[in-house]
């Protein structure tokens, strides 16, 4: 089964666990079945939110946790881990808000966040804002895609907009991830 098939299936409780579990392709086709009609475009933005958001806190809790176990303690070996710490430490409120925008570094980082002193409460008000703000742009993208594609070709092939939106979000976020590296 497909996971477009998945979200069509099972709806907004599809696009909360594939939010959390696989991120941005699952949200742009939850976007894709807004434009279809399918699923609502509030929901479908909560859902997402909520998915990642709660996929980042759990992470999070697993680096305050065991950020002495081995495990973590390789993880933060890793040149994607120390990435994440040394823009953590340059602009702590950025880069929790802006990390789930950077590619390579969105599982990593609330793990690697959870080994620093931000207090809890902070990092759930500005994980919180930043999963609404990035379910916002990618159910909107998916959305948008998706009515324009139907235009253009007249629903056609599905396949095409998985292929093309799965497109459009690897550029977006290679374009972030080039911006942020460039920056740096």
């Amino acid at each position: 089964m497909t996971i477009e098939a998945l979200i069509a299936r099972y709806g907004l409780g599809a696009l909360l666990l594939g939010a959390g579990m696989e991120g941005e392709t699952v949200v742009i086709l939850g976007g894709i079945m807004v434009q279809r009609g399918t699923l609502p475009f509030a929901g479908a933005i909560l859902a997402a939110a909520i998915g990642s958001f709660i996929a980042d806190q759990l992470f999070f809790a697993a680096g305050r946790r065991f950020r002495d176990h081995p495990r973590v303690r390789r993880w933060s070996a890793r040149p994607a881990f120390a990435r994440a710490l040394a823009a953590f430490e340059r602009h702590p409120t950025l880069f929790v808000f802006a990390f789930r925008f950077l590619y390579g570094l969105r599982t990593v980082s609330p793990v690697a966040i959870g080994t620093t002193r931000l207090p809890l409460a902070r990092f759930m008000l500005l994980n919180g804002s930043a999963a609404l703000l990035w379910a916002t742009i990618f159910v909107s993208i998916g959305y948008w895609f998706g009515h324009g594609l139907s235009e253009l070709i007249g629903r056609w092939l599905p396949s095409w907009q998985v292929l093309a939106g799965g497109g459009i979000a690897i550029l977006l976020l290679g374009g972030l991830t080039w911006w942020w590296r460039r920056r740096g």
